[in-house]
């Protein structure tokens, strides 16, 4: 696949739609694991925590999972290279909902991986569309 078919992008306003609502949900998750905004417990604190469910060394563990949400969903506001920030995004969700939320069921009221899932069904859905209107990838798609 060359770089022309990883930007090609519709002028779909559905998918701005899904891929700005999308980044915008992942980002201050991202943030609370990387830097400790928004109530989070930051790089050494989800580092600890993910070591003590197994994902190891927590501290990479935590740098990947928050970078994908963090700079990941940022990709997606700006729908620059957003299908490998679908992939990404997609693939840091199927990690939690089998490695922390599948044990506790559907729902997100018991911490169950509901949440995990949509986003998980939102990145595949821009995996596949693109990023549609109103995005760089769609720029300089255009431009080249």
């Amino acid at each position: 696949m060359n770089l022309m078919n990883l930007l090609h992008t519709d002028k779909s306003l559905s998918s701005l739609v899904l891929r700005v609502g999308l980044g915008l949900a992942l980002m201050p998750h991202g943030a609370q694991k990387l830097f400790g905004w928004f109530g989070g417990y930051g790089l050494e604190g989800t580092g600890q925590w993910m070591d003590s469910i197994g994902l190891q060394p927590g501290l990479l563990m935590a740098a990947l999972a928050g970078s994908a949400e963090f700079f990941g969903g940022l990709a997606l506001v700006l729908g620059l290279l957003t299908r490998p920030a679908a992939a990404l995004t997609a693939f840091t969700m199927l990690v939690a909902i089998f490695s922390v939320h599948s044990g506790n069921g559907f729902f997100m009221a018991n911490n169950g991986y509901e949440y995990g899932f949509v986003l998980l069904v939102a990145s595949l859905a821009l995996l596949i569309s693109g990023a549609g209107r109103f995005s760089l990838d769609g720029r300089l798609s255009h431009a080249a």
